[in-house]
C-alpha cells in the first residue's frame, strides 16, 4: 500500500498491511510511542497532544488510537477515552483484583452527593441556585470537601447582583465515575428504569442535558486573582463573609 504525503499510511492499522510494507513498520512505531507515553503519563493526554508530540499527522494518531482500543478491550487494562483525552485504566470487571486492605475513607453525605448532582446537571450553578433545586441551604463546608475531592471546580462569576461563584465538574469527576463525557450522565428514562425516580412524577419534570464546556458562558465573567484569595479566606460567595464552616457536615 503507497504512503500518502505527511501521513503513515492510508490505514495505520498494521494487521491490514503487508508484513513488508514500510507503513506497517511505521504503523507499529507510532502505536508503540503512543502506549509508552500514555504509560508513562499521570493525567489523561489529548490526540491533538499526541499528534503535536510525536509529530504525527492527527488521523495516523487517531487510526492508531483505534487499533490500540481494539487491542486492549479484553486486557486487564483498557484504553479510555475521558473528556477527549485517553489514559489507560484497569478493567471494570478486575477491580476487585486489585482491592487491599487500607483504612476505609469517609463516604460523602447526602447533602454533599445531592450537591454534586446538582452541579452535574446544571452547570454553570451558584451556591443560591443549588439551595433552591434542593429546597434547603448548602454549608459552605459541603461546596468545599466538593472541590477538595477534584470533582468541583469554580468556574466564574455570575452577572447578577452580588457576583455569586459559579461551580462545575472537572475531568477528574468524569474518570472517577468512568464517564467519557458529562452527556454519559443517566437520563429520564435510565433514572426511572434503575429505580432512583418515582414513576409517578409530574409529567412535566425534566431532566436538564448536561453540558461542562469549560468555556464561560455569557453571563459569567472570569475569576481573577483577588476573587481567589478572596475565596481562599472565607469569602461568601455573594461577596460576604462567614466564618469558616465545618466540613465535618459534608461527611458521615
Amino acid at each position: 500500500m503507497s504512503k500518502t504525503s505527511g501521513s503513515v499510511s492510508e490505514t495505520a492499522n498494521p494487521f491490514e498491511l503487508p508484513l513488508n510494507d514500510e507503513a506497517f513498520f511505521e504503523a507499529v512505531d507510532l502505536q508503540r510511542k503512543i502506549e509508552a507515553i500514555l504509560f508513562a503519563s499521570a493525567e489523561p493526554i489529548g490526540t491533538s497532544e499526541l499528534s503535536e508530540r510525536l509529530r504525527a499527522a492527527k488521523r495516523d494518531v487517531e487510526a492508531a488510537m483505534d487499533v490500540l482500543v481494539e487491542h486492549y478491550a479484553k486486557r486487564g487494562v483498557v484504553l479510555r477515552k475521558i473528556a477527549e483525552r485517553w489514559a489507560f485504566r484497569t478493567a471494570d470487571d478486575l477491580k476487585h483484583v486489585l482491592h487491599r486492605e487500607a483504612v476505609e475513607q469517609k463516604r460523602l453525605s447526602r447533602a454533599a452527593l445531592e450537591t454534586l448532582a446538582i452541579i452535574a446537571f446544571h452547570q454553570p450553578v451558584t451556591r443560591a441556585e443549588i439551595e433552591e433545586i434542593r429546597g434547603v441551604s448548602t454549608s459552605k463546608g459541603t461546596l468545599d470537601v466538593l472541590m477538595e475531592t477534584g470533582w468541583v471546580r469554580m468556574r466564574g462569576r455570575r452577572r447578577t447582583p452580588g457576583r455569586p461563584v459559579t461551580y462545575g465538574t472537572t475531568t477528574e469527576f468524569l474518570d472517577h465515575f468512568g464517564l467519557e463525557s458529562i452527556r454519559d450522565l443517566p437520563g429520564l428514562d435510565e433514572l426511572k428504569g434503575s429505580g432512583l425516580l418515582d414513576s409517578a412524577i409530574p409529567a412535566s419534570f425534566k431532566v436538564p442535558v448536561p453540558d461542562d464546556n469549560s468555556e464561560l458562558s455569557e453571563d459569567e465573567d472570569p475569576l481573577d486573582e483577588d476573587d481567589l484569595f478572596a475565596l481562599s479566606e472565607g469569602e461568601e460567595e455573594g461577596g460576604a463573609t462567614e466564618s469558616k464552616a465545618n466540613k465535618g457536615d459534608a461527611l458521615k
